[in-house]
């Protein structure tokens, strides 16, 4: 069960307690989220990902984002920074922003529970095969079917993090 709390947006006018939650549901998968949100999930939209840096500040980084069924994919270089961060501390917080607007966005937060380098025997295909297909999906088809920027001056291995939503959030709607 994921739980869903749902602010309370600028749709009705103004109101009330606006801009603090006004529902909070279960669902049973990010599947079953309202297709007002889950359109923010499938379109090629960057997010945020926060991770805790080792000073105790959030780290923010826009990055692509995917998921698979119920899981949250992280797909990072493994020598960044941010890599270490997750393995660190495996909470990480995720805001999707519709960016024609600001007021029509969720935010997730995910547990890594899985992490499978590009060089395992078993699951290492399944990386390299993600980040070629979100790839496609951020970059456009003409752009190829592989990955194009991995750093040329070493050998760039990646990591996927699969993890679990543990709570959404949720404001507004796109128009």
């Amino acid at each position: 069960m994921v739980q869903v709390s749902k602010f309370l947006d600028l749709r009705e006018g103004v109101q009330p307690n606006q801009f603090t939650v006004g529902d909070r549901d279960q669902i049973d998968s990010i599947s079953d989220l309202d297709d007002t949100y889950k359109q923010l999930m499938d379109k090629p939209l960057a997010c945020v990902m926060a991770v805790m840096g080792r000073d105790g500040r959030p780290n923010l980084t826009p990055m692509w984002f995917d998921y698979e069924g119920d899981k949250v994919l992280i797909n990072v270089a493994s020598h960044r920074k941010k890599t270490e961060w997750i393995r660190e501390n495996p909470q990480v917080s995720i805001l999707i922003m519709n960016p024609e607007n600001m007021y029509h966005w969720m935010s997730l937060k995910v547990t890594v529970e899985r992490e499978i380098l590009e060089s395992d025997e078993d699951g290492g295909q399944w990386v390299t095969d993600q980040l070629n297909r979100i790839w496609v999906k951020y970059m456009g088809p003409d752009a190829g079917d592989e990955y194009g920027i991995r750093d040329p001056s070493f050998d760039e291995s990646r990591v996927l993090f699969e993890c679990k939503v543990d709570r959404i959030a949720t404001f507004g709607v796109p128009g």
